[in-house]
């Protein structure tokens, strides 16, 4: 049998489950879920305002849980969609990520807080960043549902497209289809995995979804605050959602029970792939069959070697993450600089496979070799950039300085 390219494997345990994106047989994304500690990002609550704070604009609202989550004025209100240099429109949120981050051009666009909500309100919320440390849940009135296609604006008529999408004629019809078969008043973000779909397929799935938000607004209607309406998919039923796309080979799970869940969500809701999802039979472990737990272990460390004999340094801190290059244990052939530009470029390759790998989020500082040459400057920049095109979190880099430092932020995956 031939070796996948790409394979999504879910080990399934009482207590967790893990689900791990090969390429290539080599690890690229792990995420893990805890039975106790289920991930949040996604549901939606109906809140009660508890404190309107005009100098941050922004509120605290109850959804039931131990801190109150935290709703800033510009998610509350219909941002300003950008425009791509094209002109045409794009979604700003995260590609092929549920929920919307809004983005303003200036701050002072938005209406002061204390006049679009008060104390004691009710209203309809959506988890779009997990508590952390002592803060609360990042929430938003910008619902979103994704399906398998298409991610739902339940509050914008906008249409976007994929960026993973470049076929301009391609992008041109999902265009034209969204616009044919949305309803009124609401939008949509084609994802990756539309491209080539039919119609009937796409609007399917808008009918699923459609479906799914009037009964979501039904059940927010007959409760009271604070109540969580809609839980979001477990992580082995959002793999088959988010993950599973047209160059995926097939996605193997360790459990008959995980698996006979799996196949029965697929065969409802993407009939397509349901004979790609297989049950595993090995007598291993099915993460020490394909080689994950090596790579696991490897991932802890905070020194990670490169193959040519130089190394990272990967720090990470509350505030931000620093990655440190170093030619270690490579001395070049020829000169300093060609020596600095191939540890540099090899590094970038390993640091974005890390970053997806430990689901670095936030502040990233990278430290590259010193290089004398403006026009490798350049090149190690532009690889970054280009390696980086792999990734579908949403990443922003800064230019890097003749020190060799690149500054960036990356958008973390649920975890």
């Amino acid at each position: 049998m031939q070796k996948a390219n790409k394979l999504i494997v879910i080990n399934s345990a009482p207590y967790e489950t893990r689900v791990a994106t090969l390429e290539s047989g080599i690890l690229v994304e792990l995420l893990i879920e805890r039975r106790g500690d289920q991930n949040i990002v996604g549901n939606i609550y109906k809140g009660k305002v508890i404190r309107v704070l005009p100098g941050m604009q922004a509120a605290f609202v109850d959804i039931g849980m131990d801190k109150a989550g935290f709703l800033f004025a510009g998610d509350f209100v219909t941002p300003q969609l950008e425009l791509d240099s094209d002109g045409s429109e794009e979604p700003v949120l995260p590609e092929d990520i549920g929920i919307r981050e809004a983005r303003y051009p200036q701050e002072h666009f938005l209406p002061p807080i204390e006049g679009l909500i008060r104390e004691g309100q009710h209203i309809l919320v959506q988890v779009a960043k997990e508590p952390l440390g002592t803060k609360g849940a990042r929430i938003t009135s910008h619902i979103t549902l994704p399906g398998r296609y298409l991610v739902l604006l339940t509050w914008s008529a906008h249409i976007g497209i994929s960026r993973r999408i470049d076929d301009a004629e391609e992008r041109e019809r999902l265009s034209r289809l969204v616009e044919k078969i949305r309803p009124e008043g609401m939008g949509a973000i084609v994802r990756t995995a539309a491209e080539g779909m039919s119609e009937a397929e796409l609007k399917a799935d808008m009918d699923y979804l459609v479906c799914l938000w009037e009964a979501i607004r039904k059940k927010s209607e007959a409760s009271s605050a604070p109540f969580l309406v809609h839980r979001e998919l477990s992580l082995s039923l959002r793999a088959v959602r988010d993950l599973f796309s047209a160059d995926m080979d097939r996605i193997v799970v360790d459990s008959e029970e995980e698996h006979a869940r799996i196949r029965g969500f697929a065969a409802q809701f993407f009939p397509r792939i349901q004979e790609r999802i297989e049950l595993f039979g090995g007598p291993q472990p099915i993460f020490e069959h394909h080689g994950i737990e090596i790579e696991l272990a490897r991932a802890l460390d905070k020194k990670v070697w490169l193959k040519s004999g130089g190394y990272i340094v990967i720090e990470q801190t509350e505030a931000l993450t620093v990655i440190d290059v170093n030619t270690g244990k490579y001395v070049g052939r020829t000169s300093l600089e060609e020596t600095t530009i191939k540890i540099n470029l090899e590094a970038v390759r390993e640091i974005v496979y890390q970053l997806r790998l430990r689901n670095i989020g936030g502040i990233i500082t990278i430290d590259f070799i010193d290089m004398k040459s403006e026009e490798n400057r350049e090149k190690v920049y532009q690889a970054l950039v280009d390696t980086l095109r792999a990734d579908r979190s949403k990443t922003t880099i800064c230019k890097i300085s003749e020190l060799g430092l690149v500054e960036m932020t990356r958008k973390r995956v649920r975890e």
